[in-house]
């Protein structure tokens, strides 16, 4: 009961802010009661994450909702006898030795990976975070999922703050792909990664549309940084998926030549040249070796944990033209994955609805699109580059489609928003009139 009331305390607080905050009251075509009943849906989200991983999966070593949060415990409790250890493991200075293996790491779970390579082990970020949480939330669950829904509502404002003026006439369908896509709302609004995940994309996305919009301020390219950073820390590739969108937006928006197809196909191709030859550089960074290794740990898990998602993937090899033909299957997992192997259970099914009705939308955007002459398409081909390039790494890297259905939550927004620049509000509209006639004579 004490979690419950500290936790609506807390939710009342953060409303009272958000109404005086003009990011959360000044949105186009969303009043300041939507935006507060996103938030409690966040929060409902999040209590139902909890729930499922209570009742129904009860193992809360292998919960990625409590096992982090557990590990934090740890950590937070050197705040009372050494708190220059808590400072330092919470800043990441100082803090990888001996010592703090042998006071602190060793305990946890899941602060040393299994397998362990050249990228940032993300878990450290969720964790630390959990330790930061606990500064107010006295150990009490529900604080963190409190803060976490906050989080993931900030990030996915911030994506709609960009696109919004992008899409004129198409406010409710915008808050629609962004607030109320049933994975994302799920996945990304409970104590795990996809919070922290979506917070981290939304300020980059809001920070880059206002760069562009309305020019660079001092303070501009520190917060950009900043944003940059955040996302190194939570999911790198997802940062690698997203910043070659942004160049490409930029560079359109700036420059009329040369055409935009030729840039997409310069940027692109220059980086991922940069890309397969990184580790001539940095040592250890093979891109290709990374992907292989991560594919191969994936399928050991699944195997080892007979989960009832896995689609046994053929195995890729560090070669290029390898990944190259496997492009195509790896875009289907990605992105149809939930229709093709749905799985058990009404995860499953819920899931493969969700993937149906996002394919019957997009092929309606198609249907009743605009002129070609009148499609943004650089915005279109930004969109595009960030979808595709991330749904090809979760495609070769993740055989189980479960994770693919959480994997995919970052992509799925900007898909639907894709659709939304093609498409033709009024024509779509003067269907459904015509067809509602139709139906009541």
């Amino acid at each position: 009961m004490t979690g419950i009331l500290l936790a609506a305390a807390y939710t009342a607080l953060l409303l009272y802010w958000m109404r005086r905050t003009p990011y959360f009251t000044e949105v186009p075509g969303l009043r300041f009661r939507w935006v507060a009943a996103f938030f409690l849906m966040r929060i409902a989200a999040g209590v139902a994450l909890w729930a499922i991983y209570t009742y129904v999966y009860p193992d809360r070593a292998t919960a990625d909702v409590f096992k982090y949060f557990d590990d934090s415990a740890y950590m937070f409790n050197a705040l009372a006898e050494r708190p220059v250890d808590y400072l330092r493991m919470i800043t990441g200075i100082g803090n990888d030795n001996a010592h703090f293996h042998e006071l602190y790491y060793r305990h946890m779970n899941n602060w040393v990976r299994h397998y362990e390579s050249n990228l940032y082990n993300d878990a450290h970020t969720i964790i630390r975070f959990n330790a930061l949480v606990r500064l107010v939330s006295f150990g009490e669950f529900h604080v963190h999922t409190v803060a976490s829904a906050f989080l993931s509502l900030t990030g996915l404002l911030g994506i709609y703050h960009a696109f919004v003026r992008a899409l004129p006439g198409k406010e409710k369908l915008l808050a629609a792909a962004v607030f109320l896509v049933p994975s994302v709302l799920f996945w990304a609004s409970g104590v795990i990664k996809e919070s922290l995940l979506f917070f981290g994309i939304g300020l980059l996305v809001y920070q880059a549309d206002r760069m562009l919009r309305d020019g660079v301020r001092w303070q501009d390219p520190f917060l950009f940084a900043f944003n940059v950073v955040m996302l190194f820390f939570l999911k790198v590739y997802v940062l690698l998926s997203l910043l070659p969108a942004l160049l490409l937006l930029l560079w359109a928006r700036t420059t009329h030549r040369p055409g935009l197809w030729i840039k997409a196909l310069l940027l692109y191709g220059t980086l991922f040249a940069i890309g397969l030859n990184l580790q001539r550089v940095l040592p250890g960074w093979d891109i290709l070796g990374i992907l292989t290794m991560k594919q191969r740990d994936f399928v050991g898990l699944a195997i080892q944990m007979n989960s009832g998602s896995f689609v046994m993937p053929e195995l890729l090899l560090p070669d290029v033209w390898l990944f190259v033909k496997q492009a195509p299957y790896s875009l289907g997992i990605a992105l149809f994955g939930p229709v093709l192997h749905p799985g058990g259970g009404a995860l499953g099914l819920i899931s493969a609805a969700e993937n149906v009705g996002i394919l019957l939308f997009l092929l309606a955007c198609f249907i009743y699109r605009k002129p070609w002459a009148q499609v943004d398409r650089a915005l279109l081909a930004a969109l595009m580059g960030y979808v595709i390039l991330l749904a090809l790494v979760i495609g070769w890297t993740t055989p189980v489609m479960g994770a693919v259905v959480r994997y995919r939550t970052p992509l799925l927004p900007f898909l639907l928003i894709g659709g939304l620049v093609l498409l033709d509000h009024a024509r779509l509209m003067a269907r459904w009139l015509w067809a509602r006639r139709f139906f009541a004579a």
